[in-house]
């Protein structure tokens, strides 16, 4: 399975969410970010759902950026591409693993997607984002970080 720690040091992206500035994207990471919040805490049975829900989203979010991207002439469109190809590589592996019932790989597949998204949101969807901004409104747009949430600590 390829390595998706793109920050490792970085916070979960739900601990950490942002908005780049640019709505269809913003709205692709906060639904990307809720599912990621539903990691079962129990039964098997409540992975194969959640995984084949996160590869299907991540094939409609990277779908969509791509798509940004080409349309817009992305410059280092290349390495942004590269990336979301192989975490969907990624999820086909894991997916295709609980499908024959072998989910040991899903906790750790989704803790890896909390941890990688925040690095790939603030280094390449930002830039991303400022350039679909400046295409679209002729300028940079606003980023809002908003606070931490801090949980509680599980037992």
């Amino acid at each position: 399975m390829t390595d998706l720690r793109h920050a490792p040091d970085a916070p979960p992206a739900a601990d950490r969410p942002a908005e780049l500035g640019f709505p269809p994207m913003d709205r692709i990471h906060a639904e990307f970010e809720q599912l990621l919040m539903r990691r079962p805490a129990g039964s098997d049975d409540e992975w194969l759902p959640l995984l084949s829900e996160i590869d299907a989203h991540l094939r409609s979010h990277f779908e969509a950026e791509d798509r940004w991207m080409t349309e817009t002439a992305f410059p280092p469109r290349d390495c942004h591409m590269e990336e979301h190809a192989a975490v969907l590589r990624s999820s086909q592996e894991v997916l295709d693993l609980a499908r024959q019932g072998r989910f040991d790989a899903a906790p750790s597949f989704v803790d890896a997607l909390a941890r990688w998204f925040p690095g790939h949101a603030d280094y390449l969807d930002s830039a991303l984002a400022a350039w679909l901004c400046k295409q679209r409104f002729g300028g940079k747009p606003i980023v809002v970080h908003r606070p931490e949430r801090r949980e509680a600590p599980r037992p």
